[in-house]
């Protein structure tokens, strides 16, 4: 699916979302929490690593549609940075594994970044809200960065 496509879709089901249409199941998989944080060296800078993992599943359309997002985010005391990563994997495919779902990578430009992060934002409203829409599950998880 091409970035237009996938920005369009989340679109329509933010908007049939608000409506109470769609209902979603929201998987977080993060090591934001651990007290013990992993570190690496680069550029001279010791750099404080997290990662996160959503998964956003839904019937849309008679189908169903699931679409898993990386996050790993750098931090030192002067600066972040973040790289991104949306999948849009088989349905069987549902591990948190970046090698296991690159092969389902879409291009992930700003535009659809804001598109998700948009739903990300709706999706919690939701819940703070304790609405029966969106089921939420948060799991802590340890870096699992895996160079080649």
């Amino acid at each position: 699916m091409k970035p237009e496509e996938l920005t369009q879709m989340l679109m329509k089901m933010q908007k049939e979302t608000r409506e109470g249409k769609l209902h979603w199941k929201l998987e977080v998989q993060t090591t934001e929490g651990n007290e013990e944080k992993y570190t690496v060296e680069e550029e001279g800078r010791v750099w404080i690593v997290d990662e996160c993992y959503t998964s956003f599943f839904c019937e849309y359309q008679g189908s169903e549609f699931c679409m898993i997002t990386y996050e790993m985010i750098k931090s030192n005391m002067e600066e972040t940075k973040t790289n991104n990563y949306v999948f849009l994997p088989p349905l069987g495919v549902r591990l948190f594994s970046l090698h296991t779902l690159l092969p389902h990578s879409i291009e992930a430009n700003a535009v659809v970044i804001s598109h998700i992060h948009a739903l990300w934002e709706l999706l919690a409203e939701l819940v703070k809200k304790g609405s029966p829409q969106v089921e939420l599950r948060i799991r802590e998880a340890s870096v699992n960065i895996q160079e080649d």
